[in-house]
């Protein structure tokens, strides 16, 4: 057994970069806190190390024991790598939304991966994946489901490590956008600028069809951002903004930085960048406004970056040339806490 991935400190110089993207948006600095660049390839790293290694402290978890757990990919990979590492069984339930690639990648680190494939009653499979945990955790009472969805470490890891990257390596964003899946990152990050009492604005961004900020589900195409069933660990207090994104802005945004900036940003990225286009009248000049950028996009080459996926999901509109700067359609205003 090998347990190096979860012993390693996360605070390797070359997991915190951090990239302006110039012109962005007039009048302020648009910054991306990329994640991509640990072994497992997104900021789910963290999440799956620290819930791990709580589990253990608290001896929910013995050496050896089975794990299962939902994903939509990132956290897969994550805990495939980390599990691989510590000896633990992996079985990760997942659904049609999730990249092919990803699917692989978990199997080649050795998980079982079961792909869902009934909607739940809001059009999206979360629910139906979290059914399908419950009816297995029953057959084999020896599992171990970490639950992401409600369990506080994911949220203790980003309040740690992901604010205090931020802190030590970029200073106080005036801004900061935080997109929302899980919620475990937005959580964290909450915490985190309250216990150093910064004055930082924090925008949730999710995404058009998820329910996590309330109103009636509907079905996506693309993982990582928004829920089908909304996550225990969501606390909306109105300490922060609220703002969906439909997801064919989000193919847009990342499309647009791909040919003006030469970077692949993933899917969430893109959702969070939209949002600081769609927001930027309330922003001040000269603000310093950054983004959680979860993942990178060579995970997104078969969807967000295929024109025919793109054309076929959205229309021939969500092609419209990424160049051109993105202007606000109106249609996507802050929810009302």
């Amino acid at each position: 057994m090998n347990s190096a991935i979860c012993d390693q400190p996360y605070d390797a110089g070359p997991a915190r970069p951090f990239l302006t993207l110039p012109g962005f948006c007039p009048g302020f600095s648009t910054t991306l806190k990329l994640e991509a660049l640990n072994p497992a390839g997104s900021i789910k790293l963290k999440t799956a190390r620290e819930m791990v290694a709580s589990a253990h402290r608290e001896g929910r978890l013995r050496a050896g024991a089975p794990l299962i757990e939902s994903t939509s990919g990132n956290l897969g990979i994550a805990l495939a790598m980390v599990c691989a590492a510590q000896g633990h069984p992996l079985t990760l339930v997942t659904d049609p939304n999730t990249q092919a690639q990803n699917i692989r990648h978990m199997r080649a680190l050795g998980a079982e991966v079961v792909v869902v494939t009934r909607r739940d009653g809001n059009g999206g499979y979360l629910q139906s994946r979290i059914e399908f945990i419950e009816r297995h955790l029953l057959a084999h009472p020896e599992a171990v489901w970490l639950n992401q969805y409600r369990n506080p470490a994911g949220a203790r890891a980003h309040q740690r490590d992901t604010m205090g990257e931020v802190v030590d390596g970029f200073g106080v964003p005036d801004w900061l956008f935080v997109g929302v899946g899980s919620t475990g990152t937005l959580m964290g990050c909450r915490t985190g600028l309250r216990e150093r009492r910064l004055a930082t604005r924090l925008v949730a961004v999710d995404a058009e069809g998820s329910v996590t900020f309330g109103g009636a589900g509907a079905p996506r195409s693309l993982p990582g951002l928004g829920t089908s069933r909304r996550p225990e660990l969501f606390e909306d207090d109105g300490s922060f903004l609220k703002i969906r994104v439909a997801e064919a802005d989000t193919v847009r945004a990342c499309r647009r930085v791909a040919r003006d900036y030469g970077l692949l940003p993933g899917a969430s990225t893109g959702t969070a960048l939209h949002a600081v286009t769609e927001l930027r009248g309330l922003i001040e000049d000269g603000a310093r406004v950054l983004v959680i950028a979860p993942d990178l996009g060579e995970r997104y080459l078969d969807t967000v970056y295929d024109d025919d996926w793109v054309t076929s999901t959205f229309g021939p509109a969500a092609l419209a040339d990424p160049r051109s700067p993105i202007l606000s359609t109106g249609r996507h205003r802050p929810v009302a806490s």
